[in-house]
């Protein structure tokens, strides 16, 4: 048996302004045996005096790691090497979690014997304004997730609305090429590659805010070269460990770097964007083969799944047809305009 049931990792780098509402959120869980892991990534703020003082208050309840700056991957991976816990989550300091996070999430994952639980969150702006609320509704269960790897391109790749079997992470495949962005996405699919049930909590449980200065709203094209490499990788990852998961793979690189990171960068390029996109499709093309031909966005699989992946398939075929920067206008004029923002 676990004495710890639960380890939270906490990566602060620029947050001394959220941290203290974070910790107080998370010291309140009723869960019992749960540690919050907290990594000082060479913050050069308030952030290690401020862990220090709850440190100090809270004991054994919180491991602190004070390191130099290495980003926010490797703080993550001190974390998982010192947790404890039965099961790891992580958190965010500037998000905030629920009450009932710790414990539904634990008695969800205990009761289906699942190797990870995922619950539902709400998006807020940073006046506290709530953009959205997603991962709430599921046409699926814990028993059948692995039976059908394309209903996995539903679920969204943050870690900070999961947890996670502790030895999917202790025993996670390591990259030597580290994306600057969509971490998040690439950190999901080491982990995933292992595991084999995954549950569902329809609740929000976290309340996530949306920040202009994060790097998935700041990405620039100097970025991309070192994000083409490490999805390489991941490829490669996949094909030697679990080539059966080869059509999701190559589906998910279409998804985030053929629509996310295109419309990322679209309207900081400039009138370079019609060559960066085109180099983006040959990029495609030439090392995920499968994303032109794929079953998880075929028609069939849609009608058959009940809509799954609808808005992937209605992408492909804009790509196709050579309108996607036409569809990124329209896109991008809906959110502006309408406050209409569609999570692809």
């Amino acid at each position: 048996m676990h004495q710890i049931k639960l380890s939270i990792i906490i990566p602060c780098y620029k947050v001394d302004k959220y941290l203290s509402g974070c910790l107080d959120a998370l010291l309140a869980q009723t869960l019992d045996g749960m540690e919050l892991i907290c990594i000082n990534d060479g913050s050069p703020d308030e952030s290690l005096p401020i862990l220090r003082s709850y440190k100090e208050r809270y004991g054994d309840r919180i491991v602190l790691i004070d390191k130099e700056n290495e980003g926010v991957w490797k703080a993550r991976m001190d974390g998982i090497a010192a947790a404890k816990g039965e099961y790891i989550g992580f958190a965010d300091p500037d998000d905030r979690v629920m009450a009932g996070f710790a414990s539904k999430l634990y008695e969800a994952v205990q009761k289906n014997g699942a190797d990870i639980a995922c619950c539902g969150y709400e998006r807020v702006d940073e006046n506290g304004r709530v953009y959205s609320r997603e991962m709430t509704r599921f046409g699926y269960s814990a028993s059948d997730i692995r039976d059908n790897y394309g209903k996995m391109l539903e679920i969204n790749t943050a870690p900070w609305n999961k947890i996670f079997k502790s030895s999917l992470l202790k025993n996670m495949p390591v990259i030597e090429h580290i994306p600057p962005a969509l971490d998040d996405m690439v950190f999901a699919q080491l982990i995933y590659i292992n595991a084999q049930t995954i549950t569902f909590i329809p609740d929000i449980l976290i309340s996530y805010r949306m920040r202009s200065d994060s790097i998935i709203n700041s990405i620039s094209k100097e970025l991309i070269p070192p994000v083409y490499a490490s999805m390489k990788e991941l490829r490669t990852v996949f094909e030697n460990k679990e080539p059966k998961m080869l059509q999701y793979i190559d589906a998910l690189a279409f998804e985030h770097l053929g629509i996310s990171l295109m419309y990322r960068i679209y309207g900081k390029a400039d009138k370079g964007f019609d060559d960066l996109l085109k180099t983006n499709t040959t990029f495609l093309d030439d090392n995920f083969p499968l994303w032109r031909k794929n079953k998880y966005m075929n028609l069939s699989y849609v009608l058959k799944n009940k809509g799954t992946n609808l808005k992937l398939w209605i992408v492909r075929n804009v790509y196709r047809l050579h309108l996607f920067k036409s569809f990124l206008y329209i896109y991008t004029a809906m959110i502006k305009y309408l406050k209409i923002d569609i999570k692809w």
